[in-house]
């Protein structure tokens, strides 16, 4: 098989690297050189003894001159501990790079150093690294590019979104295709009297009255082709009209839809005088919307809570602020739907300066009020609104305080604002006090028969009389 192949060869013109024998260190290095772009034959003194080079592009070197100097002498002195670890002969032989100095700027090498005979010596092939590192120079600029461009554009976003949330115009972003809202502003979500939860997923004709919403979808239709259109006048759900204008705009592939409202002067007009008389009115007076959250307030409420801006309490929820939890309102809204309206609702106001500010509630805080109430209906729109006024203007005097309830009503008032064994103790002294002026009046106030048919002595009779103020103070003369 050998012949036969041998002849082949011959045949073909091809010796056979067996029949060649073995090659010296510096034939293989020669070798080396025409597939490398350095060669270097080092001795095991770490001395270089010839070096070949594989084309022009590393003759800025001056590699000759390395022949007969340490080859730790070529690199700049940082990567002299690279240059001792390939000389060491560290197995197994990992390609390292290191940089050679010139009189322009440094040239890195990646060297892979291979032992060479047993006398020591190595040969370290080289490969010049300066169009990677050009690549890499470029990769890092173009990296460093899209930072700053990603840089601005987060900046430019952050001015947007601070433009689209402080605008006082109504802006509503519009799906070109479905013809859905994408995001509306503030000042929108005031015009149109609906929380950001509402506006998200709906079709924009959702907000128009139902007379207008053909109007809405002409206006869109043609927008979308004409890109833009002279403005028009749409009545929104809430009874406001609106002069809308729109304009196309393209963003991540799609179109979309900038919806500019601009409430009329005439409606505006009309709402202000029921703005003051709403601001200068003796009570308190907060309007909401069916599910009970807050769309406005007067400054009365404001300071009843002890809060300084309206837009504190818009779109929070009215049992926030007003009934004992999980009671009143329910039940208020229940007499409401039932009946329409509802007059003198006792129940307890709790301001955001009080305990709820610290996450937990203090009933001791909370403040009696009453409050009247009545429903309104627009279409498929409900609202509510309450005038509030505390309790304490038109009850007892404030030298009067509260001792001892009167009646079981006020007892079963007391039930949400304070404990049930506070409340007990309230029903004995009531319990009390209505026996010993019972037996007072059934004795015609004798404090001694009355002692007696009560079942107590008469010092402690004095001492009960005392303590409910009950007559005058000094015992009487049986």
């Amino acid at each position: 098989m050998d012949v036969r192949t041998h002849s082949q060869d011959q045949h073909s013109g091809i010796v056979p690297l067996s029949a060649m024998g073995p090659l010296s260190a510096d034939a293989a290095a020669y070798a080396l050189a025409a597939a490398s772009d350095i060669t270097l034959v080092i001795d095991k003194s770490g001395i270089v003894r010839d070096v070949a080079l594989g084309g022009a592009e590393l003759s800025d070197l001056a590699a000759q001159d390395w022949v007969g100097k340490p080859w730790a002498e070529s690199v700049v002195p940082e990567n002299r501990a690279k240059i001792a670890e390939m000389l060491e002969g560290v197995t197994p032989a990992r390609w390292r790079q290191v940089n050679h100095p010139t009189s322009s700027d440094d040239v890195p090498v990646r060297y892979l150093a291979l032992a060479a005979g047993e006398d020591g010596r190595l040969i370290a092939i080289g490969r010049d690294m300066r169009a990677a590192a050009i690549l890499q120079q470029r990769l890092l600029r173009a990296q460093q590019s899209m930072e700053r461009d990603s840089l601005r554009l987060r900046q430019l976003e952050a001015r947007y979104r601070l433009l689209f949330d402080t605008s006082n115009e109504a802006m509503v972003i519009v799906d070109a295709m479905t013809r859905r809202i994408a995001e509306v502003n503030p000042a929108a979500r005031r015009l149109i009297g609906l929380s950001a939860t509402e506006f998200e997923g709906q079709a924009f004709t959702s907000l128009v009255a139902p007379s207008h919403r053909d109007a809405a979808i002409a206006l869109m239709g043609a927008v979308a082709v004409a890109s833009q259109r002279q403005p028009t006048k749409l009545a929104l759900m809430g009874g406001e009209i609106c002069e809308v204008i729109a304009t196309l705009f393209r963003q991540d592939r799609g179109s979309y839809l900038l919806l500019r409202l601009h409430p009329l002067e005439s409606r505006r007009g009309r709402e202000r005088p029921l703005n003051e008389v709403l601001e200068r009115m003796p009570d308190a007076f907060v309007l909401t919307d069916q599910k009970l959250d807050i769309l406005a307030a007067n400054a009365l409420f404001l300071d009843l809570l002890g809060l300084a801006r309206a837009e504190d309490v818009r779109g929070g929820p009215l049992a926030r602020y007003i009934g004992r939890p999980g009671i009143d309102l329910g039940l208020l809204a229940a007499q409401l739907r039932d009946y329409g309206s509802v007059h003198n609702f006792q129940t307890v106001a709790r301001g955001q300066t009080r305990g709820q500010i610290h996450g937990r509630q203090d009933n001791a805080e909370d403040e009696d009020i009453e409050l009247s109430a009545v429903i309104s209906k627009d279409g498929d729109d409900i609202r509510y609104g309450f005038s509030i006024r505390r309790v304490s203007r038109t009850q007892m005097p404030e030298d009067e305080e509260r001792t001892t309830p009167r009646s079981v009503e006020q007892l079963t008032e007391l039930v949400g604002r304070v404990s049930l064994k506070e409340i007990v103790r309230e029903s004995t002294d009531l319990i009390e006090r209505l026996c010993i002026e019972a037996a007072l009046t059934y004795t015609s106030d004798n404090r001694a028969s009355a002692a007696e048919i009560l079942g107590l002595s008469r010092q402690s009779l004095y001492s009960k009389l005392h303590r409910h103020g009950l007559g005058n103070l000094l015992p009487d003369s049986d």
